[in-house]
Order: C-alpha cells, then structure tokens, then sequence
C-alpha cells in the first residue's frame, strides 16, 4: 500500500496571490488530492471513504446554486422546484423511521450536526426548563449541542454493550422530575456502534413527568432499519424526534443530515410556513437533498437494503476473523461496526484505525470488503504473534 505525498507547503504553491492563478495548475493541484485520497492508496476503515455516486450523476447537480428560502412543503415565487424532490426524500426517511409524510414534519439540513440542534431546539421548546440525558457513550455532537443551545446535560451511564442504563435514568430523573425530561437516545454510538432501546429509554423516564424522546440516529438509523434483528430505535417505538443521515452508507460527496419530528410534538408557532420556525438557518442550500435523492433513486429501497446486507455480511465475517486472530473482537447485533483490542502503532497507522483507550474499531461501509478484512485480520495475527515473541 503506497503512502501518500507529504504536501507542499502552501506557502510555496496553494497561497491565494494578488493575481489569478494558472487555471491548468490549479487542476493539477487538486487531481493529485484526488488521487492521494483514493480508496486505492488509502484505506480510512474506521470512516467511510468511498462515493456512491459517479462524476456523471453528479455534474448536473454541480452546476446550480440552489437556495431554499421556504420549508420544504410550501410552493411560492421563490419555488425553485427543488422541493418536491426535499418532499420525496423526507418520505423515504419518514418511512424508514416508522412514520408516514402526513405525520411528521422535516427538512433535509446541510449536516447531521444541524439536524440534532433543531431537534433539541424544538424539543425545548415543549420542555423550557428540562434537562438533557445523554449516554456517556453518545456522540459528542450532542454535548456540542447542549452547550449551543445552553441546555443542562445530564450525564447517564453505559451498559457493558454501550447503551444507555435505564435504571440509571430512572434514578437520575427522578431527582429533577419537576421539569420533565429530555432523553437523547442514540443509534449507533461512535465506538461500538450500539443502538439503545428507545421505548424501554421513555418507559424509565416517563415516571418523572413530561418525556421527549429524541434519537440521534445519524450513524446507525439505515443499518437499524434493515436489519434482520428486532431492535427498538425509531419514531415507530416511542421517539418523538429523530435525526437521521445517509452520507456515510450511501458514499454522499458531503454530508446531509435529516430532521423528523410528529407533528403532533411541534408547537403552534412552528406550524406556519416561515422557515425560521422549521429550520436552524433561514435560507438552505439545496444541493443535500438532491444528492439524496439522486443516490436513493439509483439503488431503491431494495438497493438500499441489499447495500446494508452486504455491509451488515462484512462485519459479521469481520468478527469471526478478528475472532481467530486473536483480537476479541465485538458488534452490537445489527451494527456495522466492530470494534476489537487495540494493536500496535503501525496496524493503527497502516489502517487508519480509529482508537479509544485500548479498543480500535472499523465500520464495515464502502471499500471495506473481505479481502480488506482479511488483510486487516492478518496484520492483526502477526502483530499478536510479535508480542507473545
């Protein structure tokens, strides 16, 4: 595996000057990233690094600027006609979180980030005064959030599997039940890929007072919804709000996040047509929802759900050879990620493994097929023969 160029310093050849650049050169510069970051000469299996999408499928889109000024189900002098294809997407996700288009409201965001902030804004807005309870294994977009929107946030502790404790939440809202609870369930945690269980989550905290269940689905919620396992994560389970996402499984060239709610949880003053009230930004870029679009009507939804198969395949037989090199590895059912013991340094370099204390993972999407499992497993196996020598 050939190691990338070390870039020039772009003092030398990338600094912005006072007259324009040479066209021809410019391109050069950014055909040679291109190449450096091409699944061929770099494997990122702890991320996601491959395109779903084709040059051919997305020239069309890259040569617009699309600008939404209205909520996704309005029609006015500013209809560009992008918002039906918004509409068709926001149905697809609708559907795969146990809810019809008439049910809920939403919008495609620029980010997943932006989806969990307006989630949590509306949501405060039916609880003023309640805390946030978040898992300790919970991605830190959620902390990030808390801070934004300067909500109180409550720590609850983990699981041995890495999902949320419902005893622990039991107890820690009980102690504030007066202002009700806002609980941040969460599929697909960053380490482990764990998924909690959203109606056992509102049925521990429900006993304090008013409940909004919010999942931050962004990194599990394609992989849950076709899974062969029974697993309790969706709007169809209890959540009020969900925040979902599908750059990373279907190979997005940016991210694109997705904001669901019931319709029944936004409050009155959200249910008039200004985006504001919809929205964390006043006018948004098109581009995320086309690009959705365009990906989901190229694999269906019977592509859609042969693509988490495959992926879904891969880690289960990640496991077993991370099993027989000796790595303990681990997987949440339904998860696409497999998080195993930490190996030496030039594993984690070789691989770009992403590292917590002494666990690794990979997240079985894109580039990451059988033959790179097995290459990874025997890396894994000489780096343990190297230590017990």
């Amino acid at each position: 595996m050939s190691t990338p160029p070390a870039p020039t310093p772009f003092e030398d050849s990338l600094a912005i000057g006072y007259q324009p650049s040479e066209a021809a050169v410019d391109t050069g510069h950014l055909h040679q990233l291109a190449r450096s970051l091409c699944r061929d000469e770099r494997r990122f299996l702890s991320f996601p690094d491959h395109l779903g999408l084709v040059a051919g499928e997305l020239a069309p889109l890259l040569g617009m600027f699309v600008e939404h000024r209205r909520d996704p189900y309005s029609r006015d002098d500013f209809d560009l006609g992008v918002q039906p294809y918004e509409e068709a997407v926001l149905a697809y996700f609708a559907a795969l979180a146990g809810a019809s288009a008439d049910d809920v409201h939403g919008y495609v965001a620029s980010c997943p980030h932006e989806a969990l902030l307006h989630g949590l804004a509306v949501a405060r807005r039916r609880l003023p005064a309640a805390s946030v309870y978040v898992c300790d294994q919970a991605h830190a977009r959620v902390t990030r959030a808390c801070e934004l929107l300067r909500m109180n946030l409550v720590t609850v502790r983990s699981l041995a599997d890495g999902t949320m404790d419902p005893e622990d939440l039991r107890l820690q809202t009980r102690v504030r039940r007066e202002a009700g609870a806002l609980v941040v369930a969460t599929c697909g945690t960053p380490l482990r890929g764990a998924i909690d269980n959203v109606a056992e989550l509102r049925a521990a905290a429900v006993a304090s007072g008013r409940v909004h269940m919010h999942v931050d689905a962004a990194a599990g919620g394609l992989a849950a919804a076709h899974s062969d396992q029974v697993l309790s994560w969706s709007l169809a389970h209890g959540a009020h709000s969900i925040s979902l996402s599908g750059d990373s499984l279907l190979g997005l060239p940016g991210q694109a996040g997705i904001s669901l709610m019931r319709r029944v949880q936004v409050p009155a003053a959200a249910c008039g047509i200004a985006v504001p009230e919809r929205s964390v930004i006043c006018s948004r870029g098109g581009l995320g929802a086309l690009l959705l679009w365009t990906r989901l009507r190229s694999l269906g939804r019977a592509g859609v759900a042969a693509l988490v198969r495959r992926c879904q395949g891969v880690a289960v037989y990640a496991v077993d050879q991370f099993a027989r090199a000796g790595a303990r590895p681990e997987r949440f059912p339904g998860s696409l990620t497999v998080t195993f013991g930490r190996p030496p340094g030039w594993v984690v370099d070789k691989w770009h493994l992403h590292c917590v204390g002494d666990l690794a993972r990979i997240v079985t999407t894109g580039s990451l097929t059988h033959t790179a499992v097995d290459e990874l497993a025997a890396d894994l196996s000489a780096a343990r023969s190297e230590a017990v020598a």
